[in-house]
């Protein structure tokens, strides 16, 4: 198996040669399609939660820095109850810096109005996915709308203290015989917290995950911390094989959450090493 300083050596050669616009279409104008992932590589991107301590401005610049150019934006930074001209201005932020807007979320949902909320608020925005928490009571109501908005929804796992919904099987269980649109955002730092292993899980949901979050743990306990990807507990060789054998087709956000004040050297840090697993494992 090839060292860590091999991934990230790999990942230095490669960056150069990342696009800065892997999607054709970007976030101006809403798309009802699937996020594609390129022939080949699957694309990283950054959870909007990972910014909670820096405006939207320096996290943009933080993303340049390290070459990705997905981004899932967060309320903190563009609020549900945003103008249009509040929405293109957040938008005409991220094209100026190369970045695609493909998701919003996480959106929690405590009632009908707040899922109402999300729905209308994925549409002014102009994406084809809420990442979102709506409450297992909502969840009938939750697929109405998806079907009258024709937005997917990927239902977050928060780990073993959430009481929603902890583990992936949680979400699958609840919407695996429900409309094709709903899924999972798996977190797979919460995941293996919650004592799932996140490349079975990717096997064994592979039809109903839309969205990634991507962490690492110092253990697969209830009180294991956040780290950067790499120093954990996770096997990262493992998910990525499991991502590729299911042709996933979504993005693989990092949601950085150690050192939230300065996340850059562990954003870059993270990328490097996950872009480096993904490009050995290519070539395996």
């Amino acid at each position: 198996m090839s060292t860590r300083r091999n991934f990230l050596l790999q990942s230095a050669l490669g960056l150069a040669a990342t696009s800065l616009s892997p999607l054709a279409t970007l976030a101006h104008t809403r798309r009802n399609e699937a996020t594609a992932a390129p022939a080949g590589k699957l694309p990283v991107g950054i959870a909007g939660y990972t910014f909670a301590r820096v405006d939207l401005d320096h996290g943009l610049a933080m993303m340049k820095r390290v070459g990705i150019n997905y981004l899932s934006i967060k309320d903190i930074h563009l609020p549900l109850n945003s103008t249009p001209e509040q929405i293109k201005t957040a938008l005409d932020k991220c094209v100026a810096a190369g970045v695609n807007v493909y998701a919003v979320g996480v959106i929690y949902m405590k009632t009908k109005e707040a899922v109402d909320q999300a729905f209308e608020y994925a549409k002014r925005v102009g994406v084809p996915l809420i990442v979102g928490v709506p409450n297992p009571e909502l969840i009938d109501y939750t697929e109405e709308k998806v079907k009258q908005y024709n937005i997917r929804i990927a239902i977050h796992n928060h780990g073993p203290e959430d009481k929603l919904y902890p583990a992936p099987k949680i979400v699958y269980d609840l919407i695996k015989n429900r409309d094709s649109r709903m899924g999972l955002c798996m977190d797979i730092g919460h995941a293996t917290r919650a004592g799932e292993n996140p490349a079975t899980a990717a096997l064994t949901y592979k039809d109903r995950i839309f969205d990634l979050h991507i962490k690492d743990v110092t253990a697969a306990v209830k009180d294991g911390k956040a780290i950067e990807i790499g120093r954990g507990v996770i096997d990262f060789p493992a998910l990525i094989k499991a991502l590729n054998k299911i042709r996933y087709q979504g993005v693989c956000s990092i949601e950085f959450e150690k050192d939230m004040d300065d996340p850059l050297p562990g954003i870059a840090e993270s990328a490097g090493y996950f872009r480096g697993v993904i490009n050995t494992e290519a070539h395996a």
